[in-house]
């Protein structure tokens, strides 16, 4: 990481170079588990029919394919029923040949997804959303990490961001993402400050980190002017403008001439949250290997 006091123009960290190199791993495991019989398995469980749910849900499927993992999209109604929705899930559970499942969100209002994401099997929740991945995840245990944090954390090591004792600000706190982000940054031995909508003088608190992770879901909330020089600057957001165009939540031209590295959007962080839910899904397989070959 640069010195503090170090300016830009930033090291662009690329997340779709970092996910490829994931997903050209994950084929090895997976071709391993192959010569046992074993192909992982992706279950997605798609409620209604939004065009932004869809386009995720087949670069997802490109991405299982080119890592040799099966995938499957459930498709339910827009209007459809809880108690239909949790069958299906059940039903996903009980499968020995689905190794994870995902449900798209968001899901449509009149559906309960607490229940949801409690009726998921931890084994199988890749995710890493449900109460008890998220509980085993406080705990410092975890059995799945959330996807989007477990990829920001792997773009930090890829550009060997130092993360022990350096300060961490996560601006969002998100059950997805900021929770869990702040989380496994301590973990990691950061000091880790977290904003969100109701923080006053956001600045001051960005202004002294020296890691930056933007997940407010607000395109351009943070400038240059907020950026401490030299400072490490992961764009989690995706935002469709009025133009049609993705922006992140953090305004790229001014803060690349500030900080050391930053991701872009997109090409950052997105393509890093399928590797992970990937990666998940052949843990997943790997770790059911003894009850499948009893």
């Amino acid at each position: 990481m640069a010195a503090p006091g170090a300016m830009g123009p930033a090291r662009v960290i690329d997340g779709a170079a970092a996910a490829r190199e994931i997903q050209a791993r994950l084929k090895e495991r997976v071709s391993a588990l192959g010569r046992l019989n074993v192909r992982p398995a992706l279950a997605a469980v798609l409620v209604g029919d939004d065009p932004a749910s869809r386009i995720y849900l087949r670069n997802k499927a490109r991405a299982c394919a080119e890592s040799g993992v099966h995938s499957e999209v459930h498709e339910l109604p827009a209007d459809c029923a809880q108690p239909r929705l949790q069958a299906t899930l059940e039903k996903l559970n009980a499968d020995p040949g689905v190794s994870g499942i995902i449900v798209q969100l968001p899901l449509p209002r009149h559906l309960d997804a607490a229940a949801v994401a409690t009726t998921i099997s931890p084994s199988k929740d890749v995710d890493g959303l449900s109460w008890h991945n998220l509980g085993a995840l406080m705990a410092g245990h975890p059995l799945f990490e959330p996807c989007t944090p477990r990829g920001v954390m792997a773009l930090l090591d890829r550009a060997a961001v130092e993360i022990d004792g350096r300060r961490a600000v996560v601006i969002g706190r998100s059950t997805i993402v900021g929770k869990p982000m702040a989380l496994m940054l301590m973990a990691r031995g950061a000091t880790v400050t977290m904003c969100h909508s109701r923080t006053r003088d956001l600045a001051a608190h960005t202004l002294r980190a020296d890691i930056l992770v933007a997940a407010a879901g607000r395109a351009g909330l943070v400038t240059g002017d907020m950026v401490q020089p030299g400072a490490a600057v992961i764009d989690v957001g995706i935002n469709r403008l009025a133009s049609g165009k993705l922006a992140g939540d953090v305004d790229f031209a001014s803060v690349r001439a500030v900080a050391a590295y930053i991701t872009p959007v997109p090409g950052g962080v997105g393509p890093m949250t399928i590797a992970m839910v990937i990666a998940n899904t052949v843990l997943a397989a790997e770790r059911n290997l003894p009850s499948r070959l009893a």
